[in-house]
């Protein structure tokens, strides 16, 4: 179903060829009737309600990320609960969806720097009740076509971006296991027509020794899907220089087993064969023991395809009886590694700032950056260059899920 009525919302650039280097908030900005030109890039942020209240996401469009610019909340668009703002690169438009409902809303940016609020499209009659977790579960194959992997309903839906309807689906069923939670990656990858992603799963305190890889092509919508059951929660993928597939347990699962390994098998890297769609059967590495037993997890690709591994600094964060693995995977206390990718993977730790284990990767153009939430109440955004992190180059009330460079 479309909703056609049309809503022109101002949002104000933080800076726009007015201001000089380091400008930020609203004064000085563009905030409407003046060409924009250059890149524009839209975050949607959510913010916690004060004593339990609700929750209330923002989208923020700026054309400056480097010299800590910082983003305000009064130049954004208010959406009620945990909001995802997705959409293709340079593509104009952001499209946003949340946990408030099943619909999916699409915003144009305008010549004046504006956004117009335009159609809505409903995945209720897929079954689809609401949208959360990551933006990488949305991706986009053409003008006219897009995926959303749904982990609650085990399938890949179809719409289409331009004309706002439901194409279709591609059910999952082989990916579900009962009383399980089935999610996905943030960070898929795109190999030539395949759109590839990785699935984790999470039963109440434990995770499951199972990682599953599912290749969509996008010409033919056909799904296929591989699991292989030596260790969990491996929802980091990259291309390694042989054209496998490398991939490895998430934080969160290093966490789980740190914490009692009885919850979960020992974090781990596998390979994967794209061109036979095959797990290596003789390619098994435990992250630990790339670093002396230490625990490590979160696979992260770098502009370039690099590789980089966080690893837990336990002198920094020591482990309590009562300590949650969610607190764990995102306390300020995993240091950066960059990894070398191959029949016998090593690793070499870097002199970089401690940050969270369980980072947003976003992918803005071809530059690559880390969400880093600072506790509840805000998030700072970090360059990852060949290398290894930068310094903040952006700042941002809440919490950053999602953001795509719209222009």
């Amino acid at each position: 179903m479309k909703n056609t009525s049309a809503l022109i919302i101002t949002l104000v650039f933080p800076c726009l060829a007015a201001c000089g280097d380091g400008g930020t908030g609203g004064e000085g900005g563009q905030a409407g009737g003046t060409p924009v030109t250059g890149p524009a890039y839209a975050f949607t942020t959510q913010v916690f309600g004060a004593n339990g209240g609700d929750n209330q996401s923002y989208l923020l469009v700026t054309d400056e990320i480097g010299g800590e610019a910082t983003l305000s909340l009064d130049d954004g668009v208010e959406i009620a609960g945990r909001a995802l703002g997705v959409g293709p690169e340079g593509g104009g438009a952001v499209f946003v969806a949340g946990d408030a409902g099943p619909t999916l809303t699409r915003y144009d940016l305008q010549a004046d720097g504006s956004l117009r609020a335009g159609a809505t499209v409903s995945f209720q009659g897929k079954g689809i009740a609401t949208f959360g977790e990551y933006h990488g579960q949305f991706q986009f194959v053409s003008e006219t076509k897009a995926y959303f992997f749904d982990g609650p309903t085990a399938q890949v839906v179809i719409w289409n971006p331009k004309d706002m309807t439901i194409i279709g689906d591609i059910p999952l069923d082989g990916l579900v296991i009962a009383d399980t939670t089935l999610t996905f990656t943030a960070a898929p990858l795109r190999l030539g027509d395949d759109v590839i992603t990785f699935a984790g799963y999470r039963k109440g305190p434990e995770v499951p020794s199972r990682a599953a890889v599912v290749v969509v092509n996008g010409k033919t919508d056909e799904a296929t899907i591989v699991t292989d059951d030596r260790c969990g929660y491996v929802r980091d993928g990259i291309e390694g220089p042989d054209g496998n597939i490398y991939l490895a347990t998430e934080a969160y699962g290093a966490a789980v087993h740190r914490l009692n390994s009885a919850n979960a098998a020992p974090s781990c890297m596998l390979r994967f064969d794209q061109a036979t769609k095959a797990f290596d059967a003789a390619f098994h590495v435990e992250l630990g023991a790339l670093f002396g037993g230490q625990t490590a997890g979160s696979l992260i690709r770098g502009p370039g395809n690099e590789a980089f591994l966080r690893v837990l600094d336990e002198a920094v964060f020591p482990i309590m009886p009562d300590t949650h693995p969610r607190v764990l995977a995102s306390a300020p206390a995993w240091k950066w590694a960059s990894v070398t990718l191959g029949d016998t993977p090593t690793a070499t730790v870097l002199d970089a700032a401690l940050s969270t284990g369980s980072v947003i990767p976003l992918e803005l153009g071809d530059r690559s950056f880390m969400a880093l939430f600072q506790g509840q109440d805000s998030t700072k955004l970090v360059e990852l260059g060949a290398t290894g992190p930068s310094d903040a180059v952006l700042s941002a009330p809440g919490l950053v899920f999602s953001a795509v460079k719209i222009r």
